[in-house]
């Protein structure tokens, strides 16, 4: 999870082991993810991607709740994102699909390897960007898509396609498209919602929570399809929002002023 840094003007000293216990843990799930991708246990990596997303919420949180955020915390959970969401699904989505396309040629060999690297290196971008802009930038959206995000579209294909029993080397275009639309994604302008403005502690309504109920047991059905296709559509609400935003503006310049 992108987190805030505390205030230069109170800074916190030392190491705080709750918070970092489950930021080390998503570390190790996205390191896991590698290591399986590597033995060919496509699945399990990509689940890894998705455990290290849920490791990467719970760590800010409790930070927050225990009041234990801290400059360490904070940088050590941006370097874990990058080993969770931007090394691990370039490197999983290049054993099971992109490497394949050294059949077709050194040049589409090449072209694998560096669409997976163009993803690894926006991912790290992506996260820079937000380090630096985090005093500055509106709460309510992010700038380009969250790593997180895009991490989930990658590995969620990867999971979709291992689920259903599809070789990666059918995949090599739809792979190789989707790492480089997810990678790009990441360092664009486009606006995303980032659902900060939702209170969790307030009381809500009782269809709220009977919603929220829903929308896990609809993922439970089959979580592959659910996950890939609700990040995918996330990720497509970036470019949609903004080019909406800016004909929205357009309008309302020629609109003729009473």
């Amino acid at each position: 999870m992108e987190l805030e840094s505390p205030s230069p003007k109170n800074p916190r000293r030392g190491i705080y082991l709750l918070p970092n216990l489950f930021t080390t843990a998503g570390l190790f799930s996205g390191f896991y993810g590698i290591v399986a991708a590597i033995n060919g246990r496509f699945e399990i990596a990509a689940m890894a991607i998705f455990i290290a997303m849920i490791m990467d919420g719970i760590d800010g949180r409790v930070a927050r709740l225990t009041n234990t955020t801290s400059e360490f915390g904070v940088q050590y959970d941006s370097l874990s994102d990058m080993v969770c969401f931007g090394l691990a699904p370039a490197l999983i989505m290049y054993q099971w699909a992109l490497r394949d396309l050294s059949a077709f040629g050194w040049f589409w060999a090449k072209l694998g390897w560096l669409s997976a690297f163009i993803y690894a290196a926006a991912g790290a971008l992506r996260l820079a960007r937000f380090n630096a802009q985090v005093d500055v930038a509106d709460k309510r959206y992010f700038q380009g898509l969250p790593s997180p995000s895009a991490a989930a579209v990658v590995a969620g294909l990867v999971w979709m396609g291992a689920d259903l029993g599809i070789d990666g080397s059918n995949f090599v275009w739809v792979g190789m498209l989707l790492t480089l639309m997810s990678g790009l994604l990441m360092v664009s302008n486009f606006r995303y919602y980032s659902f900060k403005e939702l209170d969790f502690k307030n009381k809500v309504p009782f269809i709220v929570l009977l919603l929220a109920v829903m929308v896990l047991v609809f993922a439970s059905i089959d979580p592959p399809k659910v996950l890939f296709t609700g990040f995918l559509v996330y990720a497509l609400s970036g470019p949609v929002f903004t080019l909406w935003r800016v004909r929205q503006r357009r309008r309302e310049r020629h609109e003729p002023t009473v």
